[in-house]
């Protein structure tokens, strides 16, 4: 046992603080002795170390006590997820001091202020203190939305560059992202489907319960077979009956989609396998692909026409009558779901498939080698000559 100066000469923290954090029942003493003075065991220890990495993420000490007082409060878990996020921070921190240096050197005559992201943060602030459950139930834990957070802060140059190439400012993006975040449209279509694969997983839906299980009782059976497409139709007719994200004018697309992430979501692969052994994922997904036979998203057709043939010129009056209906496309999806994007955003976008890696090696992956250059340039003569 420790008193409570001795905690904090080990710790650093004042005994006035330690007095506040017992009077706001963030950290009570283990004991108190006959004459009143407070005892700290080790867990008590353990529990202030957590509080004050919290607090080394900026958290309120009201927010602290709501997580380390839960009862699904997982002290390992919270190491963890300490560890990623003061990676983060420590990255980002390193970032700012080499770029002060470089401005020290003259090496770059940017402003801070240009990169201010005060107002983009704000407005995720905003949005933690006021819809802790729709962040709980989107993100899967405050934990993961502040991990998000931290990501952006250290890959802030980028974030700051694109909010202003592709919106403008960063006021204007801060504005959008708000209204995306608070777009219950949007959010309500991806809980939707969330809704779809939690029932998936954890068997809430009797009858798609016994389906799958069905579907996937033999693995080595042909996905095309008449036996497993009559249970592919069955499962298809209860998604769209049952799940209100099915059922609407684009339920099909969602559809489509769904089947997509059994094929190609590695942690949405590895996760049906789990339940049902091996390969399941890829046999579901192909079993209901096959059930589907031609159909496919408007987009995806004209993705798939503007790639056909990559010898020919990305300026040609062919190739930008595709791009033309590929916005108009994009942009209906968009109206629909009342999502904002910026007013540059097909020139942000064309720059992305040019530049971005990650896209460059996905695009040409699905349609071809040199597939994501083409695109980028279709789209980057579409943008210049539409202003967009």
């Amino acid at each position: 046992m420790r008193t409570v100066k001795q905690v904090s000469d080990l710790t650093g923290i004042s005994v006035r603080m330690l007095h506040h954090y017992d009077k706001i029942g963030l950290l009570k003493p283990t004991e108190l002795t006959e004459a009143g003075y407070r005892l700290y065991d080790e867990e008590a220890l353990e529990t202030l170390q957590q509080i004050l990495f919290f607090k080394e993420l900026d958290l309120p000490l009201k927010e602290i006590k709501e997580i380390i007082t839960s009862p699904h409060f997982d002290r390992m878990q919270a190491l963890e997820n300490h560890k990623k996020l003061m990676i983060l921070k420590r990255d980002r921190l390193n970032g700012l001091i080499e770029l002060i240096n470089k401005t020290l050197r003259g090496a770059n005559g940017m402003s801070f202020k240009e990169f201010d992201m005060s107002e983009y943060y704000n407005v995720l602030q905003e949005f933690k203190k006021e819809n802790k459950d729709r962040i709980i139930k989107n993100w899967g834990s405050m934990d993961k939305f502040d991990e998000m957070i931290e990501k952006g802060k250290s890959n802030e140059s980028k974030l700051a560059k694109m909010a202003i190439e592709e919106y403008g400012s960063i006021k204007k993006y801060a504005e959008a992202v708000k209204k995306n975040l608070n777009n219950s449209l949007a959010i309500t279509k991806a809980e939707q489907v969330d809704e779809f694969k939690k029932d998936f997983l954890y068997d809430n839906h009797p009858k798609l319960k016994e389906l799958y299980k069905k579907l996937v009782g033999d693995l080595s059976k042909d996905p095309s077979s008449k036996e497993i497409q009559q249970i592919a139709g069955e499962i298809t007719n209860i998604a769209k009956k049952d799940y209100e994200v099915f059922k609407t004018d684009m339920g099909d697309d969602y559809w489509y989609y769904m089947i997509r992430i059994y094929l190609i979501f590695p942690d949405w692969i590895e996760e049906v396998d789990k339940k049902y052994g091996s390969g399941a994922s890829k046999f579901i997904g192909k079993s209901l692909e096959t059930h589907l036979q031609d159909y496919e998203p408007k987009l995806e057709t004209l993705y798939k026409k503007l790639t056909a043939d990559l010898s020919k010129d990305p300026l040609s009056k062919e190739i930008q009558e595709i791009v033309s209906e590929i916005v108009d496309e994009t942009q209906k999806q968009h109206e629909a779901l009342k999502v904002e994007v910026g007013e540059k955003y097909w020139s942000y976008q064309a720059e992305q498939y040019l530049s971005e890696s990650i896209l460059k090696k996905a695009m040409d992956k699905k349609y071809g080698d040199g597939t994501a250059k083409f695109i980028g340039e279709a789209l980057k003569v579409y943008a210049k000559n539409n202003k967009l």
